[in-house]
């Protein structure tokens, strides 16, 4: 943004201006790309992008040394002009069109903390009625029973080190091999965390980690940046690219995709903006928790049909999905044993254009649907795919990478990248310890890598034809984000004064064993007294979802409830980007791409400016 077009100087003036790290880190971002990844949309300069806040409060909102509000401004920024450089492609032959692309800062920073903003008849993911309100989709009470909840936290060791144990969403196997009784039913916190970590402090690194391998675990060390970069997997991750897109080494669909982004889905109307950037795409989303079905509702925002796949069968933590379930319809299919489920699959599999991946590297080749299968079908149909795989360590394929096979999620990466002792010596300088940072701010950075890699495998397939493989992960965005370097020393000291707290409700009270729930919910106090209209309702999307609220309507259906959630944060110019309708819990719609059976909900739509004879809105009234 050249200074002519500077906005007013905005409050905070003399503080650290996320605008200007913004305009950075896309350029970072643009050159940790470079000729990586072949993306004609590079071209573009961050100048052509305004980074804003319309409430000009162009600061740091949160408790954290990390430059995460610059990081997700940059990513959804050249979100938006990938969407820009797609919309070219589809309305202008190709031509560069000068389209006004605008980042709203204040929504992107509530973006990374969505889940502790969504709310279900205005109560949160911490109240206790919510349980009652959702699915029980909690399998192993890995996250119902506060013991089991916290054998995925961060504990001292015997020899003194500090080691995050994670018992993924089934803890039995790591509690027993702790010499803990994984039935206990305890529920007060303090009494929790000693227990678990009197059991850990047992052990050493060495043994904790022996430990991890028997029992599948994902647990791993706390070890600084330095450490991290000095081992051989963050040798290879620091000289990656945040995101990898490569062609598939295929003779199908080398053609290229015409119909990629075709109306026809839409009645044959008019290619003519402003538009659904994706209308007509669809996407088979295969992930849980975070930030692989961040990916998903980020696609389905562009207009995207997003059919999100679980099994019946293994757990997922409930109130996630009132977040990161929105604009999806979502099916529940059991791929291992129930052939019936394999075809119906399969039928979605056979047309949709994207398929996300968010399990761990080979789970769904295992299934008998990686990319081989992928290819199969394109050589059938004649046009190729955009897989995207989401992982926590990345370094898929590349022999150096260690840890790429091994397990982990959003807390798992921060203690390997350093991420956890950046926060910890933020927060106690004088005698420093990992703690991991508030919100799962590294789940939402990598969903929207992950969206922008499938945007840009879109654009490639669409282009030069074929199967395009698009390959993130947590640690890849750890990387990216502890690359902008920390905060200026005088900024870090002026949010320890704001963030100052008095009893439970200090911030930095917090220790390295308090849990990622504990630490969200003190930023989120502090939060209300120093940023309080990030919680306030204009940054939210509201709508009445029929899949949620209490049991006791007509045939034990769920009565309903009013979801809100944060709204998107970029805008670009002659594109209509948004949710057309609201979350739904796992499992809750038939299987089908019929555009006739995705619902649309009125008031969402004309909050995004959709008109009342748009296609997706007249198909669904049909």
């Amino acid at each position: 943004m050249s200074s002519s077009q500077k906005p007013p100087q905005p409050k905070g003036c003399g503080r650290y201006s996320v605008v200007s790290g913004a305009e950075r880190a896309l350029e970072e971002l643009i050159r940790r790309i470079g000729n990586k990844v072949p993306l004609d949309f590079v071209q573009y300069k961050s100048q052509e992008v305004t980074f804003f806040s319309p409430s000009e409060n162009d600061k740091v909102f949160f408790p954290c040394p990390l430059k995460e509000q610059d990081a997700i401004a940059a990513i959804k920024a050249l979100e938006a002009l990938t969407a820009a450089t797609i919309a070219n492609l589809r309305w202008n032959n190709g031509e560069k069109v000068n389209r006004k692309i605008a980042v709203d800062l204040d929504k992107s920073a509530c973006f990374l903390m969505s889940a502790y903003l969504t709310t279900l008849d205005n109560k949160g993911k911490a109240h206790p009625d919510v349980k009652e309100m959702i699915n029980k989709t909690d399998l192993n009470n890995a996250q119902t029973i506060l013991f089991r909840r916290l054998s995925a936290n961060l504990y001292r060791t015997k020899d003194g080190k500090y080691y995050h144990i994670h018992g993924s969403l089934d803890p039995d196997s790591l509690l027993r091999a702790l010499g803990l009784d994984p039935q206990l039913d305890l529920q007060e916190y303090g009494l929790c965390k000693r227990k678990i970590g009197s059991a850990v402090a047992k052990f050493t690194l060495a043994e904790l980690e022996n430990m991890n391998r028997q029992v599948k675990g994902a647990g791993i060390e706390a070890i600084t940046w330095k450490e991290f970069q000095d081992s051989k997997h963050g040798k290879v991750l620091c000289t990656e690219p945040p995101f990898s897109l490569e062609r598939h080494p295929s003779a199908a669909g080398d053609e290229p995709a015409s119909d990629a982004f075709s109306f026809a889905e839409f009645g044959g109307q008019a290619k003519q903006p402003p538009g659904r950037l994706l209308g007509g795409v669809k996407v088979l989303e295969m992930c849980r928790i975070i930030a692989g079905p961040t990916i998903g509702r980020s696609l389905a925002a562009h207009g995207a049909l997003v059919t999100k796949v679980t099994s019946p069968k293994l757990p997922d933590v409930p109130f996630f999905q009132a977040d990161v379930n929105t604009g999806k319809h979502t099916v529940d299919l059991d791929l291992k044993g129930n052939a019936e489920h394999r075809r119906i699959f399969e039928d979605l599999l056979r047309e949709a254009d994207v398929l996300i991946d968010g399990y761990r590297y080979g789970a769904l080749d295992d299934l008998g649907y990686g990319v081989k299968k992928l290819e199969e079908i394109a050589e059938e149909r004649g046009f190729g795919f955009v897989y995207v795989a989401e992982d926590c360590f990345g370094g898929t394929g590349n022999s150096d990478a260690e840890w790429a096979g091994r397990r982990g999620w959003q807390q798992i990466a921060d203690c390997a990248t350093g991420v956890a002792w950046a926060q910890g010596e933020f927060m106690h300088p004088r005698k420093p310890e990992p703690v991991i940072p508030p919100f799962p701010m590294s789940d939402y950075g990598t969903g929207a890598l992950g969206c922008l890699a499938a945007l840009a495998g879109l654009y490639q397939r669409a282009t030069q034809g074929g199967t395009w493989v698009c390959r993130t992960s947590l640690c890849q965005y750890d990387v990216f984000l502890m690359g902008l370097g920390l905060l200026p020393p005088q900024e870090q000291a002026e949010l320890r004064r704001e963030h100052k707290g008095t009893g439970d409700s200090d911030f930095f009270g917090l220790r390295y064993d308090d849990s990622v729930d504990e630490v969200g919910k003190r930023a989120l106090v502090s939060l209300g007294a120093t940023a309080g209209h990030l919680l306030q309702g204009d940054l939210m999307c509201e709508a009445r979802s029929n899949h949620f609220g209490k049991t006791g309507g007509e045939n034990g259906k769920r009565v309903g409830a009013k979801v809100r959630w944060p709204k998107e944060a970029i805008a670009v110019s002659d594109l209509i980007i948004g949710h057309v309708r609201p979350a739904r819990n796992n499992g809750d719609d038939k299987p089908t791409w019929d555009q006739d059976k995705w619902e649309v909900d009125e008031k969402l739509a004309d909050s995004i400016g959709l008109p009342r004879t748009h296609p997706e809105y007249v198909l669904a009234s049909a």
